[in-house]
């Protein structure tokens, strides 16, 4: 009875039963999906990817999704379902089954395995887009999943689940290879993650640590503070329409939307007067310190209330107004440090602006911005310096930079750039993540390395150590001819 009057300690019976059936389940679907061969598994991923991308299901599931948790922006969600497309172009591209590589200079042959039964986290601003595109990926390394819903959003979530189940159905296949949760809460999504195989954890920072300390094997993601440097070469009008571009959509809502605009001194003017264009507000000194007030406590938490919301409704959280066809707020950035709210990461249609001088500077600033949170995730810059490119890569403590992209848009691949097409972006050490690369296809599959003989590959001692050899160390008497 104690389970049943303090969830928090632990889960329910009703919530035991529910686990104890799902696994079942999953343990019988994976011994059949793990019998399908390459084709098999390739029509069943684009089965489920057509079951909720096409465009009037989408639509449908964005508009539950945002009725159901109440954050979101419709026009920009829908712009998703093209990233579903990524993932299964990615996932269709790449072998799974047998042999999915072969290194004949090493006379290495790799041969692709299932991971077991996924526990896949799935956080509220994304109830499907996550779902499909870790179904996808986990279909095509034959493995199960069961999802763990967020709570406010978990009808969105079981839905998107129950349309890629029926579509795994018509083709014959275990409806079971997906499961989601019905009984969620925070023990409940616990309790998954220490009996599943493997955890994919795409949330807030307490579940990501909630699943790295779980003891299964598990896949993270950091937080974001997505920062861009925009230097004297820019082209202002591109990085202005970008910056829009990433800081709405979904309100802001991806760790991956633009929070801080490093911006040369000289073009400083040029970009605001731009990004004004764009339908940028610029917020008095009043209003700046009124939407501090509404977006963090005394803490220094992060309100909820201020998340993934319009920007005339976040204005209207903190107590002003702004015009209708305003697209985004922004703020002149007052220093950067913890003790500076508008450095750190704000998840809302708020951008904050900064001025440098020297590129040495703003690299300074960059740093800066990321020792207050963010990193390990990502940064960009708007240039055509190859040097000072260059020189961000070599500095910046995060895991992938967007040249010239609008990051929201960038950072889990595109199709017009070259990064894998994700929903989970793993952060490195630096975001207490265990990779520091977008989570994708390989993370969902073991691998078995079958090696063979190959002709001896072994240096000399001279070549491998160098000026350091030393023969006489060694024992080795050398011939002196005269």
């Amino acid at each position: 009875m104690a389970a049943a009057t303090e969830p928090k300690k632990g889960i329910t019976e009703e919530q035991k039963q529910e686990l104890d059936e799902c696994f079942a389940r999953a343990r019988k679907a994976l011994a059949v999906i793990e019998t399908y061969d390459q084709a098999r598994v390739d029509r069943l991923c684009q089965a489920v990817a057509w079951a909720v991308a096409n465009k009037r299901t989408f639509e449908r599931l964005v508009a539950m999704g945002i009725e159901e948790s109440g954050l979101g922006d419709p026009e920009s969600r829908m712009g998703k379902r093209m990233k579903i497309r990524g993932v299964l172009r990615d996932a269709l591209r790449q072998r799974s089954v047998g042999v999915i590589e072969e290194l004949p200079e090493k006379g290495i042959v790799k041969y692709g395995k299932p991971v077991g039964v996924i526990a896949c986290i799935v956080p509220t601003t994304n109830p499907d887009l996550t779902p499909a595109g870790n179904a996808i990926y986990a279909i095509k390394a034959r493995d199960v999943v069961i999802f763990s819903p967020h709570p406010r959003s978990k009808k969105t979530s079981f839905e998107t689940v129950r349309l890629m189940r029926e579509a795994l159905e018509r083709e014959g296949a275990p409806a079971d290879i997906l499961q989601c949760l019905t009984k969620v809460n925070i023990p409940m999504s616990q309790a998954l993650m220490a009996r599943a195989d493997l955890i994919i954890a795409t949330g807030g920072q307490p579940m990501v640590r909630a699943a790295y300390s779980s003891g299964t094997p598990a896949y993270g993601v950091g937080a974001g503070n997505s920062t861009m440097i925009i230097d004297e070469t820019a082209n202002v009008e591109e990085a202005a329409r970008n910056t829009r571009l990433s800081k709405t959509s979904d309100f802001g809502s991806g760790c991956s939307a633009d929070g801080n605009l490093i911006i040369q001194d000289g073009i400083f003017d040029r970009m605001l007067a731009q990004l004004q264009k764009e339908g940028g507000y610029l917020a008095t000194p009043e209003q700046k310190e009124m939407l501090r007030r509404a977006m963090w406590d005394d803490e220094r938490h992060r309100t909820v209330e201020t998340v993934a919301i319009a920007p005339q409704q976040l204005a209207k959280v903190a107590g002003f107004e702004i015009p209708a066809d305003r697209k985004f707020i922004m703020v002149h950035g007052d220093g950067i440090g913890k003790e500076h709210h508008f450095s750190g990461e704000k998840l809302t249609t708020l951008l904050a602006l900064y001025r440098y001088g020297s590129f040495d500077q703003a690299l300074e600033m960059m740093r800066g911005v990321y020792e207050v949170g963010g990193k390990g995730h990502s940064c960009g810059i708007y240039s055509f310096d190859q040097d000072h490119i260059h020189r961000l890569a070599m500095a910046a403590p995060v895991s992938r930079i967007m040249v010239r992209q609008p990051q929201s848009k960038a950072n889990a691949g595109a199709f017009n750039n070259g990064m894998p097409m994700t929903s989970s972006l793993g952060c490195g050490t630096w975001g207490g993540n265990i990779i520091s690369e977008n989570v994708h296809l390989k993370h969902y599959l073991n691998t078995t390395w079958v090696s063979v003989p190959i002709k001896e590959d072994k240096p000399s001692d001279e070549e491998l150590f160098g000026e350091f050899y030393d023969p006489a160390l060694e024992g080795v008497v050398e011939t002196i001819t005269t």
